[in-house]
């Protein structure tokens, strides 16, 4: 079943929605959309390593973060309602060093008044590097 609000959304139809923004900024580009999932890659560069030469944590928190809130920005009708990220957490399985990752978000519950998400980040191996949770407040537009 496809999940999004607008039922024939495209992955062009919100290529421009980061534009000018963190995830703009560090690279994240939206990779896949799935009937019930939203996939984006991030560089392993210098604007997303920590001073060892790896992935940043927080680079990975920023992907996580940015996958489903969006993912939540395209369930909800956005005449009627906003989404903001309420919690956020992560756990690091491994490093990555050079090249890219991919992060996956999948709804675990899609409420009225809250989302939470999967988000899961992968090496270019396919070994996973981060696992996150985001949990994000639906609220109505005042």
């Amino acid at each position: 079943m496809r999940i999004w609000f607008n039922k024939d959304l495209t992955l062009e139809d919100f290529q421009t929605l980061g534009k000018d923004t963190m995830g703009d900024h560090i690279g994240i580009r939206f990779s896949e959309l799935g009937d019930n999932h939203l996939s984006a890659t991030m560089p392993v560069d210098h604007r997303t390593k920590q001073p060892y030469g790896l992935l940043h944590g927080g680079a990975s928190v920023t992907l996580a973060e940015t996958l489903g809130s969006v993912g939540s920005a395209l369930v909800i009708d956005p005449a009627h309602f906003i989404c903001v990220g309420q919690e956020i957490n992560a756990n690091h399985i491994r490093s990555a060093r050079s090249g890219e990752v991919t992060g996956t978000a999948t709804p675990i519950h899609l409420g009225a008044t809250s989302h939470v998400w999967e988000i899961n980040i992968h090496d270019e191996q396919g070994k996973l590097v981060c696992v996150s949770r985001l949990t994000v407040a639906i609220l109505k537009k005042r």
